[in-house]
């Protein structure tokens, strides 16, 4: 619960943990879903579900770049999503960190292509999200195109 002007702004608690045991978020409101041509490698799974339990811990427009086990870019508190993303790639390249077959999440879904986009440029080969944009089928599409895989939770970490 925070105060903002004029009001508060009230929200739940997020205690969802996801397993790669089939694929389903205890506290039961959803399961992994590949929606992409490319399903994970058992790797890549393992390091979307890890970047997502990041995502729920940072603040919103959150965007994870995890790479065996480990984070290795965050980008959040941007109006913009692709924003972070490049925010997240740039932190990694400070840190002499490639995101070479590394992962991204995100904590909301993508209202465009441009964050699949800069994922695919920053050097990520799968993405986990909530999914539930209108333009959905655009970011599929896009990861379709550049061979990734992409799978979506049905459940938004945003963090205000």
């Amino acid at each position: 619960m925070r105060s903002i002007a004029g009001g508060v702004l009230v929200q739940d608690a997020d205690n969802k943990v996801f397993s790669s045991e089939g694929g389903s978020a205890s506290g039961g409101n959803g399961e992994v879903t590949t929606v992409t041509k490319r399903a994970p490698t058992e790797k890549e799974l393992a390091d979307m579900l890890f970047a997502f339990t990041v995502c729920k811990h940072v603040k919103s427009n959150a965007i994870v770049y995890a790479k065996d086990g480990a984070t290795v870019g965050i980008g959040a508190g941007q109006m913009s999503r692709v924003i972070s993303a490049k925010i997240a790639a740039m932190k990694a390249e400070e840190a002499n960190l490639s995101l070479k077959g590394s992962v991204m999440a995100s904590d909301a879904f993508f209202p465009f292509r441009d964050s699949v986009d800069a994922a695919h440029e920053a050097g990520a080969s799968a993405i986990i999200q909530p999914g539930g944009s209108l333009k959905d089928k655009e970011s599929i599409a896009a990861a379709n195109e550049h061979s990734m895989a992409m799978v979506t939770t049905h459940i938004r970490h945003f963090r205000h």
